[in-house]
C-alpha cells in the first residue's frame, strides 16, 4: 500500500489538532478561539481531504462525530466495576452524621476530613472507555451493573473527548459523568417539537435521556447535549502513582487538561459545617444555574481514604448525595384562565390547588397554547404534575388521566380576547392564537406605543421605554392619539421631566405628525408587517383607504405578502377599535404623503435572495429593504430555489450549503454594484 502524501498527512492532523481545540477551548473552558465559520471551513476541508483519501480516517477525527448509520438496538454492556447509587442526605444533621461516621472509620475529628462538594446534576449517567487515548465505547447506567452501549450517540458530543489531549495519556482510562440539557436549550428543543407535532419532553433529563437513545446519532447530534465528567472510575498509567493524583479534586483537573468539562462549582472545604455552607449556598443560587440539579455530591477528597473507607453492598461510604426538594409535584387542576400577552399571544394559565415546588408554593402554572392542552389531554379537575425549575415558568407536564373525576370539564379557548374583546385568530400551522386588537388592546399597549415611536416607525425622540411605561401606568396614554395630545405641563410634573425635556418631547410629537404612508403602516404594528413590506403595501396601493378595504386575494397580490401575512393584515384593518384608533390618529393631526402606485414589473420579480456574514457599507436589514423594494424575495435559508446568495464578511454554514447547491455567490462589492444598476434602471 503507497504510503500518503507527507504533505497531505501533515494538513489532516493540523486541522485535526485545530479543530480539537477549538471544541475544547469552546465546550470544556467557554473560551471560543474560532468563528463558527472559521471552525465550518476546516471541518470542510477536512471532511473533503478524508473523502479523497479514505486510508486517512481514523475513529478519533472530528469528522467521525456524525455520521454513523441507526443501530437496530443497542448491545448490553457490562461496567467492569459497578455504576452505584449513592446514600441521601436530607437536612444539614444528615451531613453532620456523614461526616462523623467517615472520621470514626478514619480515626480522626470529623472537622480534620477535607471533601470535594459539587452539583448533583439531574441528567443521564454514562461511562466512557478510553484506550491508548481513544474513545473506544461508551454506555448508559442501566441497573448499575450493565447499560446499553450508546458508543456512535455520545461521540456526536462536542464535549465528549475522541482523543485525549495533553500529556501523559493514560493506557486506559474510564470516564463517568452526566450528561445534561440546558434550560435554554430544552425550552428551544420542545418549541420546535411543538410546531412539528410531535413528541414534547416533561423535563431536561427525560430530554437528555431520550436523546441519548435515539437509535439514530443523527438525531442525537441536533440536541444540545452536554457531557460533564465526576469521576475516574479505573485509570492505568505507566509510570505513575498516587502522588500524580491523590485526591478525586486533583483527578477533577486532570481530566479537564485531557479535554473534558467537568463542574466549575466544584470546591475543596475541610469539615461538615463547611460542607453545610456549601449545600446552603448552591442551593440560594440554583435558580440561576441554567441547568438542572437535584442536589449536591459529597466525597472524601483523599483516594487513599476512600479505598480505604470501601462500600456497603450498594453504595461507597466515602461519599453521599445531599437532595434538594424535588422540582415536580402532584396537584389539582382547578380552572384555567386566559392571559394576554405584550404581543397579543392568548396563553392559557392553569390555577392550581397550592403545592410547594423546590421549595417554592406554585399556584398558576402554563399551559402553553391549545395544542399543548390537547396533548396533555388535561381538563378542569384534573391530577396533574406541574414542573419548575430554575427560572422557568412552572408548567403542567403530565396528567393522570386515571384520578379524572366524573365532573371533569374540557378547557375551551375563547373566541374573543379576555381584555379587549377582537376577535382572536390563529393562522393555521402555527400553535399560538393572538388578539387582534392591535393598538387598542390594552396588553398590548406598551408595546404598541413603543413601537409607534422607534425610530423606523414614527420616530419620535425623546419618547423612551421608561417614559412610556410611566404614561401607561398614570393612564394618560391608552392609544397612540393619546400622545398628540400630551402637554408640557403635564410632562413636566413627571420625575426626571424638566421644562425643556418637555417642551423637547412636545416639538418631537409634533415634527412625528408629518410621516410617510409606508411609516404610518409599520407604525400600526400588524402582525409580520415589516418596514420592508410597510413600504410594499404603500407603494402598491397608494392610499390608505384602498389599503383598507382590501380583500385578501388583493392583499396576497403585493410583493413579498402571502396568504399569511395577507389574513393579518386584512383581519387587522377589519377590527373596529382599530379602524377608531386610525380615526383618532388622523384627527389629532397625523398626515402622510400618499405614496406613488409601483407601474409595471420590478428588476427582481420572483427571485429569493439571502444574506449572510457582516457587511461594511450597510446593514443586513437595509440590504434586505432595498432588494424587497427592487421586487426580490428575501429568505433566511438557502435552498435549490435560492437565486444568489450575498456573502459578507464570516460567513458560515449558509455559504457552504450555497456553495454545495451551485447557488451564485455575490460579495459586497458586486452587490452593491448590482443594487445601483438595478435601481437606476427603475
Amino acid at each position: 500500500m503507497s504510503q500518503p502524501d507527507p504533505q497531505l498527512l501533515e494538513e489532516v492532523t493540523q486541522l485535526r489538532a485545530e479543530l480539537d481545540e477549538a471544541n475544547y477551548r469552546y465546550y470544556v473552558l467557554d473560551e471560543p478561539t474560532l468563528t463558527d465559520a472559521d471552525y465550518d471551513r476546516r471541518l470542510q476541508r477536512l471532511k473533503q481531504l478524508e473523502a479523497e483519501n479514505p486510508s486517512l480516517i481514523s475513529p478519533d477525527s472530528p469528522t467521525q462525530r456524525v455520521g454513523a448509520a441507526p443501530a437496530d438496538g443497542f448491545p448490553s454492556v457490562a461496567h467492569a466495576i459497578p455504576m452505584l447509587s449513592l446514600d441521601n442526605a436530607f437536612s444539614a444533621e444528615d451531613i453532620v452524621a456523614f461526616a462523623q461516621r467517615v472520621a470514626e472509620r478514619l480515626e480522626c475529628e470529623a472537622d480534620e476530613v477535607e471533601f470535594t462538594c459539587e452539583p448533583k446534576l439531574d441528567g443521564a449517567a454514562v461511562s466512557l472507555v478510553y484506550e491508548q487515548g481513544v474513545l473506544v465505547s461508551g454506555a448508559t447506567r442501566g441497573d448499575g451493573r450493565t447499560g446499553e452501549g450508546i458508543t456512535s450517540n455520545l461521540r456526536t458530543l462536542r464535549s465528549v473527548p475522541l482523543k485525549l489531549m495533553g500529556k501523559h495519556i493514560p493506557e486506559l482510562l474510564e470516564v463517568r459523568g452526566e450528561v445534561i440539557m440546558r434550560h435554554k436549550g430544552f425550552e428551544a428543543l420542545n418549541e420546535r417539537a411543538r410546531e412539528e407535532g410531535s413528541k414534547v419532553f416533561a423535563n431536561p433529563r427525560n430530554a437528555a435521556a431520550g436523546s441519548l437513545r435515539q437509535l439514530n446519532p443523527q438525531i442525537t447530534a441536533t440536541r444540545p447535549l452536554e457531557f460533564h465528567a465526576y469521576q475516574v472510575a479505573r485509570i492505568d498509567m505507566a509510570n505513575l502513582d498516587d502522588s500524580v493524583m491523590p485526591t478525586h479534586s486533583r483527578q477533577m483537573q486532570r481530566l479537564k487538561d485531557w479535554g473534558f468539562r467537568s463542574s466549575a462549582e466544584l470546591k475543596v472545604l475541610t469539615g461538615p459545617q463547611a460542607v453545610v455552607e456549601y449545600c446552603e449556598q448552591l442551593g440560594a443560587k440554583r435558580d440561576q444555574l441554567g441547568y438542572d440539579i437535584d442536589g449536591v455530591v459529597i466525597k472524601v477528597n483523599a483516594l487513599r481514604y476512600q479505598r480505604e473507607l470501601g462500600f456497603v453492598a450498594r453504595a461507597p461510604r466515602w461519599a453521599t448525595a445531599f437532595k434538594y426538594p424535588a422540582q415536580e409535584e402532584v396537584t389539582t387542576l382547578n380552572d384555567v384562565e386566559f392571559q394576554v400577552g405584550r404581543t397579543g399571544a392568548i396563553t392559557p394559565v392553569a390555577r392550581l390547588e397550592p403545592v410547594s415546588v423546590a421549595g417554592v408554593i406554585v399556584s398558576n402554572a402554563t399551559l402553553h397554547n391549545a395544542d399543548e392542552i390537547t396533548r396533555l389531554d388535561v381538563m378542569i379537575g384534573d391530577t396533574v404534575t406541574i414542573r419548575r425549575a430554575g427560572d422557568v415558568i412552572p408548567q403542567v407536564v403530565r396528567v393522570d388521566v386515571d384520578k379524572r373525576p366524573a365532573d371533569a370539564q374540557p378547557i375551551v379557548f375563547p373566541e374573543h380576547c379576555p381584555v379587549c374583546g377582537s376577535d382572536i385568530e390563529r393562522v393555521d400551522g402555527e400553535a399560538v392564537a393572538r388578539c387582534s386588537g392591535g393598538l387598542y388592546c390594552a396588553a398590548q399597549r406598551k408595546e404598541a406605543l413603543k413601537h409607534f415611536a422607534s425610530r423606523k416607525a414614527l420616530d419620535v425622540d425623546g419618547l423612551g421605554v421608561k417614559l412610556i411605561d410611566q404614561l401607561v401606568q398614570l393612564d394618560w396614554v391608552k392609544t397612540p392619539a393619546d400622545l398628540f395630545h400630551l402637554t408640557v405641563e403635564q410632562l413636566q410634573s413627571l420625575p426626571r421631566m424638566g421644562e425643556k425635556s418637555s417642551v423637547n418631547l412636545v416639538n418631537a410629537l409634533d415634527k412625528a405628525k408629518h410621516t410617510t404612508l409606508a411609516r404610518f403602516i409599520y407604525a400600526l404594528g400588524i402582525r409580520e408587517v415589516g418596514e420592508a413590506t410597510a413600504a410594499n403595501l404603500a407603494s402598491h396601493f397608494g392610499t390608505l383607504q384602498v389599503l383598507q378595504a382590501a380583500e385578501l386575494a388583493a392583499l396576497e397580490a403585493v410583493n413579498d405578502v402571502g396568504p399569511i401575512v395577507a389574513a393579518h393584515v386584512h383581519t387587522f384593518f377589519r377590527q373596529p377599535h382599530n379602524q377608531e384608533t386610525i380615526a383618532a390618529l388622523i384627527e389629532a393631526g397625523v398626515t402622510w404623503k400618499e405614496a406613488e402606485v409601483a407601474q409595471g414589473p420590478t428588476p427582481l420579480e420572483g427571485q429569493t435572495w439571502v444574506l449572510t456574514g457582516a457587511l461594511e457599507s450597510m446593514t443586513r436589514d437595509e440590504g434586505k429593504a432595498r432588494l424587497q423594494a427592487l421586487g426580490a424575495k428575501v429568505a433566511g435559508s438557502v435552498s435549490k430555489k435560492t437565486t444568489a446568495l450575498v456573502a459578507g464578511e464570516a460567513s458560515g454554514s449558509k455559504l457552504t450549503k450555497a456553495e454545495q447547491l451551485g447557488v451564485e455567490v455575490v460579495d459586497e462589492a458586486t452587490f452593491i454594484e448590482r443594487l445601483s444598476q438595478w435601481e437606476q434602471s427603475e
